[in-house]
């Protein structure tokens, strides 16, 4: 392609070849200048029209994308749908969870009031008559809800979710703490084996009066390993003249165990024991009249029964075998 470029002035003509491939790329260049300048002009004049409403740019606009926002509002619309039903079906799991955290609650000891938000504003209607008054009905999920309807229910789920937390925080600290109340009262025997002469009075083996047996008494052979019957710290080992070797555990709240007529000890003052722990071994040391263990509970310094603190309470004295 050949252009002649002529002018009144000039002594010559210009002559300009244009090869095919430079006018391809121009005629490119041109169409993408075009698509360039169009979609410039839609989103900054069309699309902020019908954002503003301008009398007439915004009704032809309208009217040429309306399939379009009509599809993107039933899409919005399905989504909306969806999400409501999704929180009210967290909202009816909420509550189960909320139901069964109050059942829980009270296997743990836990008081109704201590469940409680500590802020009184935070008291509303429906979550201060949760619990005491019934709940039911078919499940109705949210339907034709807004973007803000959700929102607040989404929040109102986010605070009873901490709330529900911090209740189970609570439930899992009291459990915790009467499990480790139970693992400090003397429940397990410290010796396997029958017992032989039980808490009560009875005839001293020795002169043959009457006297109080203030502990539970466990035949058993020379070395039999004795056992903490909970968990405590070593108070106390000494030589008694009438108890032997002896071996004193502290459980806390004023309760002890005595260990006595022992052969030999394998802790020392200010150990940790836990509960079934090896702490001794069987003797027949001090007034004693055979091998045996002489196990004592103390509550306030007061002897009591240990029978009523061993697993089960099942623990019968043996007819015919007294050790002192």
């Amino acid at each position: 392609m050949q252009i002649l470029i002529t002018h009144g002035s000039m002594a010559r003509t210009r002559v300009l070849h244009l090869p095919r491939w430079k006018l391809l790329l121009g005629a490119l260049l041109a169409a993408l200048l075009l698509m360039l300048t169009s979609g410039g002009v839609y989103h900054y004049f069309f699309l902020q029209a019908a954002r503003e409403g301008w009398p007439v740019v915004s009704q032809l606009v309208r009217w040429v994308v309306r399939e379009d926002l009509a599809q993107r509002e039933r899409f919005m619309r399905e989504n909306l749908d969806a999400m409501a039903h999704k929180v009210g079906e967290m909202q009816a799991k909420l509550l189960s969870l909320q139901m069964m955290g109050e059942r829980v609650s009270g296997l743990a000891g836990v008081k109704a009031a201590d469940l409680q938000p500590a802020d009184p504003a935070a008291s509303a209607p429906t979550r201060g008559r949760e619990g005491r008054d019934g709940k039911g009905g078919p499940f109705r999920p949210l339907r034709g809800s807004s973007l803000e309807t959700l929102n607040q229910s989404l929040a109102e789920l986010d605070d009873r979710v901490a709330l529900n937390a911090d209740v189970f925080t609570l439930i899992e600290s009291r459990l915790l703490e009467t499990r480790l109340q139970a693992l400090l009262v003397p429940s397990t025997r410290p010796v396997e084996g029958p017992v032989g002469s039980g808490f009560g009075f009875r005839y001293d083996p020795f002169n043959g009066r009457q006297a109080l047996h203030t502990g539970l008494d466990f035949p058993a052979d020379p070395g039999t390993p004795v056992h903490a019957a909970a968990g405590g710290v070593v108070q106390g080992i000494e030589w008694h003249p009438e108890y032997g070797r002896l071996l004193v555990l502290d459980h806390g709240n004023q309760l002890v165990t005595r260990y006595a007529h022992l052969s030999q000890v394998h802790v020392a003052v200010g150990d940790l024991v836990r509960r079934q722990q090896k702490v001794a071994d069987v003797g027949s040391t001090g007034r004693s009249t055979g091998p045996h263990l002489h196990f004592e509970v103390l509550v306030q310094g007061v002897p009591q029964n240990p029978a009523r603190f061993l697993a089960g309470g099942a623990v019968q004295p043996v007819p015919g075998r007294v050790l002192n």
